[in-house]
């Protein structure tokens, strides 16, 4: 019984905290499924082929045959529009039965590159 006394006590003079915010609280922008096809160009290699699994204002998670090391920095192209932007590999590739998920990051802004409105981020 003196134990449980102690414990409550021992809580009651905590302070209260905060939870962690979850992965997507913590996203600078909203991320928007979407399967739409891609070409990476890699300096120094061939063009590898693929297609986006999610997409963001910032960049894209991008399934392509062959990993990308992180930090590794490519051109993608959206053939559907014709455009262009820089950008880097920010984690190591996942690989999936499809290919290697790789996850990319705009090195400059450029919200209307997947040619979607993004909703206004909640953060």
């Amino acid at each position: 019984m003196h134990d449980k006394k102690v414990a409550v006590a021992a809580s009651a003079s905590r302070p209260a905290t905060q939870r962690l915010p979850t992965a997507e609280e913590r996203r600078r922008a909203q991320r928007v499924l979407l399967r739409m096809p891609v070409i990476v160009h890699v300096p120094g290699k061939n063009s590898l082929n693929g297609y986006t699994h999610t997409v963001s204002q910032n960049g894209a998670m991008i399934v392509v045959p062959e990993p990308l090391a992180e930090g590794a920095k490519v051109s993608v192209e959206n053939p559907k529009t014709q455009n262009t932007v820089e950008a880097r590999v920010v984690r190591p590739p996942q690989i999936t039965s499809e290919g290697s998920l790789i996850p990319v990051e705009f090195l400059s802004p450029f919200p209307q590159f997947w040619n979607v409105f993004f909703p206004p981020s909640v953060n």
